[in-house]
């Protein structure tokens, strides 16, 4: 994997895990960043608005350029995110096991996906579309606050990853420049 393609997968990855022990969806719910604050009355209360689908291996989940609607945690099987390239090439970005969410960035904005969701095997999905979460806000405003400063702990992560890899790329490119830069002075000053 180059320097570029180890960057912008580790932007993708779920950094935030599940502890291993948790299989009631309850409390992999619970353990989420955006949902981790509530109280359990609460998280019961959100267990209302979940949606659950299921998808065969190689069917896709939603498309590049989509709308975003929702957050998606992986109950069973697993998910690839890939990028499609403007010539007709994909890249796999990252790939979620149960446990792991991605879409998150749809519960703060109605913007298009940036990539694409795949299952990889038989998989089973829990959805929390953004309207219907936004509702449940609305209905209970300080437990909103909790989840959006979750969200926030998401973004203020994702932030720090990318510039910790902008930086790396930056300075491979520096360096690599730099290269070029001296190879190219060798060949001028050699008369031979």
């Amino acid at each position: 994997m180059t320097e570029l393609n180890k960057n912008i997968a580790s932007y993708w990855n779920s950094f935030f895990k599940p502890a291993s022990d948790k299989t009631d969806f309850e409390s992999v719910l619970g353990s989420m960043p955006p949902f981790a604050k509530l109280p359990g009355k609460y998280l019961k209360l959100l267990m209302k608005i979940v949606h659950y689908r299921e998808y065969d291996t190689n069917e896709c989940i939603f498309y590049q350029g989509d709308p975003g609607v929702g957050l998606y945690i992986v109950k069973e099987g697993s998910v690839k995110i890939v990028l499609e390239c403007e010539n007709d090439e994909t890249r796999e970005l990252a790939s979620f096991e149960p446990g792991e969410f991605f879409g998150d960035m749809a519960l703060l904005e109605e913007a298009a996906r940036s990539a694409t969701a795949i299952a990889t095997s038989h998989t089973k999905l829990a959805v929390i579309f953004k309207a219907d979460l936004d509702e449940f806000i609305d209905r209970f405003p300080a437990q909103g606050v909790n989840i959006l400063r979750g969200l926030s702990q998401i973004i203020a992560a994702r932030l720090r990853i990318l510039n910790r890899d902008y930086t790396e790329l930056y300075n491979i490119a520096s360096k690599q420049n730099g290269e070029q830069k001296d190879e190219l002075n060798q060949e001028d000053t050699y008369t031979g």
